[in-house]
């Protein structure tokens, strides 16, 4: 009996003891307004039925939103840097709300344009703040772990608030707009109560993002992230058009298939993060995003919803792998005073993702499924190398 009450809470300590409390505000408010976010994923829903867009009409409000977040992430490391995180995120959470009321409450397409541009533009601009107050607040060793809770949180909260969107979508789409703005103030409201600000009183560094745009060893990162996130963007974009429209899944056997997905991050990620935390990052980087793009690759033969789940199994295994590693990496490769800028370059690769990879899915699947499933997996496995190419400089820092 005394052996059991010992080695339960040394396995909770392991995975969420010896983080200061302000990460757990952080943690919390992440999960609030992840369970609020309901908004983007029913967007093409709302454009086309609710407001009666042509689904040209919607491409180009939704191109809008993605020239927003293009600019999204530079420009929010600079404000984390210059104005403060705490600052930065509490601000950009309560615009978001302020933009998905606006667009929940735009009846004309220029009306419904500007929203989406200025949501695009402030929707992501927590992530960078958010980076840096964990690589401010969290010792270099227990990073991996703290990146890789966050992680958690925004999949557990992205599940259900999915879930619940879905439905209440069906009762009428002006509660998901208010729900999803209302996370955001709650988001911003515990930050600025509950988190301390940490940015350094004095820049040592000047240059603005030129400093940032000399480092050759971040630049090669970015290079690295870019290819996970065109690998991992699939998901979002090319992947439910081929399982839909080549496989001939049935949209409830493809989500349900996707649903693994989830399940296998919310139950496997906690447990281990810890001792994924401890293995040398590079390396076990390139590991997650190897396995990821077999995973993918693996996509080529499937023809029904068993085989599909299979490879959604290997490529989350690879996603969990990779979880808390890539914003480790960047609070270490970044000055102190350079963190906001540093994670806003980060972030930039997967907003260019999001621009990039239907463009090249969508001209890959058209030459064939299989060309489309290789080259993906052949992306993920050059970023591994890639990866493994860095590691030394990495070590280094």
């Amino acid at each position: 009996m005394s052996s059991v009450s010992v080695e339960k809470p040394s396995f909770l300590r392991a995975q969420i003891g010896g983080l200061p409390r302000p990460f757990w505000a952080l943690w919390s408010g992440t999960l609030v307004n992840r369970l609020g976010t309901m908004v983007l994923p029913f967007t093409g829903v709302y454009l086309t039925q609710s407001r009666g867009l042509s689904v040209a009409a919607a491409g180009l409000v939704m191109a809008v939103y993605g020239a927003g977040s293009l600019l999204s992430q530079p420009l929010a490391g600079v404000l984390a840097d210059r104005i403060g995180r705490r600052a930065t995120l509490s601000g950009g959470m309560l615009a978001t709300g302020a933009a998905m009321l606006a667009l929940g409450y735009s009846a004309s397409l220029p009306a419904i344009l500007a929203s989406m541009f200025v949501l695009g533009l402030v929707i992501d601009v927590y992530r960078p703040a958010s980076n840096a107050l964990v690589a401010d607040l969290v010792s270099p060793a227990e990073r991996p772990r703290a990146y890789g809770l966050l992680f958690w949180a925004i999949n557990l909260g992205y599940a259900v608030g999915m879930t619940a969107g879905g439905w209440l979508a069906g009762v009428g789409f002006v509660w998901l707009f208010w729900i999803d703005a209302l996370s955001c103030v709650a988001f911003a409201a515990l930050v600025w109560r509950a988190v301390p600000e940490t940015r350094p009183t004095v820049e040592r560094a000047t240059g603005g993002f030129g400093v940032v745009l000399r480092d050759r060893v971040m630049l090669g990162f970015t290079l690295v992230a870019l290819g996970n996130a065109l690998v991992y963007s699939q998901t979002m974009t090319m992947l439910p058009v081929a399982m839909t429209e080549v496989v001939k899944l049935s949209s409830g056997e493809y989500g349900l298939a996707m649903a693994l997905n989830g399940v296998l991050i919310v139950v496997a990620q906690p447990l281990v993060s810890a001792w994924l935390g401890r293995r040398d990052p590079a390396r076990t980087l390139a590991l997650g995003l190897a396995i990821m793009g077999a995973g993918f690759a693996m996509t080529a033969f499937v023809t029904s919803v068993l085989g599909l789940a299979a490879t959604i199994a290997v490529w989350t295994a690879g996603e969990i792998i990779t979880a808390g590693i890539p914003g480790a990496v960047v609070a270490a490769l970044a000055p102190a005073e350079l963190r906001g800028r540093y994670s806003g370059l980060f972030g930039f690769a997967w907003s260019l993702s999001a621009v990039l990879a239907p463009l090249m899915g969508g001209a890959l699947l058209e030459i064939g499924p299989r060309t489309l499933w290789f080259t993906i997996g052949g992306i993920g496995v050059l970023s591994a190398v890639g990866m493994l190419l860095l590691g030394p400089a990495i070590r280094r820092r």
